[in-house]
């Protein structure tokens, strides 16, 4: 093959051998290179190929390399090639240091040890002499370690007093959704220096976990009652599996069939229906004789109804009614139901919007799985929108469907996202 190239060409030796030109030519080149590398100046070295194949030399084995390397101490962050550095942001402590260093050895040995640009070093410096003539604030100046651990007391603290029901994790959740860091533990023993206490809670372990795969797929209904001022109050709550979205309540003085008919044809006027429901034995929802008002409007709707065989079948809804005592019946007094309602009014408003769901990992509120948007709010997140989140992503006047004709008692209603333009008012429901 050798003595064919030498005579033929790359091309002829390919075609003599059946081989790729390719391949031929490749060997070809490695001969030559290993050719150049061992002849000796005497002996008469080939014609060079178009493509030679350069020998690599260590970078050691440089002159200038090793002058430089002479030159140039040893920094702690690395090489300090304008190729091969990186921006940095510097605490005012570390330019503090650097340009106290500075001062001592000189800009250009800062900028070695330290990494950093002369150029940088010098601007530093001329800022600390303008700012000790009064002219400009100082680069190495900021915030005390104290004011900072101060200020995030304070967050934590005023978001604990705006919603006292909330525990150490969740306050951490709003907290996190707002843009402002802080772990569990700190919240918690901020918490604990101004008075809280964890309550005792029962936990029972259990495997039958589930999840809807998407809004409306599944419904939970479930009553919660209460004594306001000796009057005995039950409120239902409808909740959505997926999102944990609360799509309707309503309250009674006893668990009717009447409150539980009223209070779903609303939520499905509003949100549309849902595919199917679950709810435990109770009387207003299932019946042992004969079939319940409920189960038959579900069957008039297309809506298949679960019963809940165990408690923890319907458990997300107990879940939401625990946390409802925790966060609203047990930290406010009523005067009467009436103030009652407008505060539950407020606080299930609060819940689906601005409340934060570790079932939703921790950043999410139940809008924004329901309507859609959890990925946009992530989005927002991760890029610091903080404090400004909510903006242009107000869901009160969203609905899943945007118009919608309805007649109820014989009266039509239009409904446009979700609000009712034309009908009965609201306070009819």
């Amino acid at each position: 093959m050798l003595a064919d190239l030498v005579e033929l060409g790359v091309v002829g030796a390919a075609r003599k051998h059946g081989m790729p030109i390719t391949t031929v030519s490749q060997w070809n080149t490695g001969k030559r290179a290993t050719a150049a590398v061992r002849a000796q100046p005497s002996q008469p070295l080939p014609p060079p190929p178009p493509i030679a194949v350069a020998v690599p030399v260590p970078e050691t084995a440089r002159p200038e390399a090793s002058a430089r390397a002479a030159e140039s101490p040893a920094s702690p962050r690395g090489p300090t090639s304008s190729a091969r550095r990186t921006a940095s942001r510097y605490t005012p402590s570390q330019r503090a240091e650097i340009v106290e260093y500075a001062a001592a050895h000189g800009s250009t040995e800062a900028a070695a040890k330290f990494g950093v640009s002369r150029f940088s070093v010098d601007a530093w410096r001329r800022k600390v002499e303008r700012a000790a003539r009064g002219e400009t604030p100082a680069p190495t100046s900021g915030a005390a370690a104290t004011d900072v651990e101060a200020q995030r007391d304070a967050e934590i603290l005023a978001e604990w007093k705006r919603h006292p029901g909330l525990g150490p994790s969740e306050v951490r959740n709003q907290l996190r959704r707002r843009g402002v860091k802080v772990s569990v533990h700190t919240t918690r023993r901020v918490m604990e220096s101004a008075g809280y206490r964890p309550p005792e809670v029962e936990r029972v372990p259990h495997d039958g976990r589930f999840e809807a795969m998407r809004p409306n797929h599944l419904w939970h209904l479930d009553f919660v009652h209460r004594h306001i001022n000796r009057a005995s109050v039950f409120t239902l709550i409808l909740i959505d599996d997926c999102s944990r979205f609360v799509v309707g309540h309503g309250t009674d003085e006893a668990e009717r069939a009447d409150t539980v008919i009223a209070t779903f044809e609303e939520a499905v006027r509003r949100h549309g229906k849902p595919e199917m429901v679950m709810t435990d034995r109770g009387a207003a929802f299932w019946s042992w004789c004969g079939i319940a008002r409920f189960t038959a409007l579900l069957t008039e709707l297309g809506i298949d109804q679960v019963v809940a065989e165990d408690k923890e079948h319907n458990g997300k809804v107990e879940v939401f009614n625990a946390n409802l005592h925790k966060e609203l019946f047990d930290v406010q007094r009523f005067y009467d139901v009436a103030e009652m309602r407008r505060r539950l009014e407020t606080h299930l408003h609060w819940y689906n919007h601005a409340r934060t769901h570790h079932a939703l990992g921790g950043l999410l509120v139940p809008a924004d799985r329901y309507f859609g948007r959890a990925e946009l709010v992530l989005a927002r997140i991760e890029a610091g929108a903080g404090r400004d989140l909510s903006d242009g992503l107000d869901l009160r006047d969203r609905n899943l469907e945007l118009f919608k004709v309805t007649s109820k008692d014989g009266v039509p209603e239009i409904w446009l996202m979700g609000r009712r333009l034309l009908g009965a008012s609201t306070s009819d429901s």
